[in-house]
């Protein structure tokens, strides 16, 4: 499937559904990375909080959610469904934070990401640094624990 136009818009609450659909498909509950709709919800209500959506062909393809604060932010949630990864979606989410944080004023971009997850390839490409570790951060389904890598990119 080639890939056409991304666009990029702004979320907000109402597209708890489609940040739900999107999470269902990206992530593996085996490794229990996915937010609940009532965390989504919560997180989205908080101050500094914005979400990006992207599409394909009209269609939900990705989103991003990132948090700030004073001058940090965190990139709390990356996800794109697997029939758009390596399509460029995940990149245009990545850049629209980056250039969104520095048109705030962010010094520092925050993330983590499990242990061996193909995301670490992006990140690492976009100037993000490896700076710790939490093990056993992550739960799946199973019950089974997987380490959370932290990840920093000064803006």
């Amino acid at each position: 499937m080639a890939t056409r136009a991304i666009s990029l818009r702004t979320g907000d609450a109402r597209d708890v559904a489609v940040v739900d659909a999107l999470m269902a498909a990206a992530f593996d509950p085996r490794f229990g990375e996915a937010w609940t709709r009532s965390q989504c919800l919560g997180v989205m209500a908080m101050p500094g909080v914005r979400l990006t959506i992207a599409q394909v062909d009209d269609l939900p393809a990705g989103f991003a959610m990132v948090r700030s604060v004073a001058d940090e932010a965190d990139l709390l949630l990356l996800a794109v469904a697997p029939p758009y990864r390596r399509r460029g979606v995940a990149g245009a989410l990545l850049r629209a934070v980056i250039a969104e944080a520095q048109g705030a004023g962010i010094a520092t971009l925050h993330l983590e990401v499990r242990a061996g997850n193909d995301a670490v390839r992006l990140y690492e490409t976009h100037g993000f640094a490896k700076v710790g570790e939490r093990r056993g951060y992550y739960r799946g389904r199973t019950g089974e624990s997987f380490d959370a890598h932290t990840y920093r990119r000064a803006i």
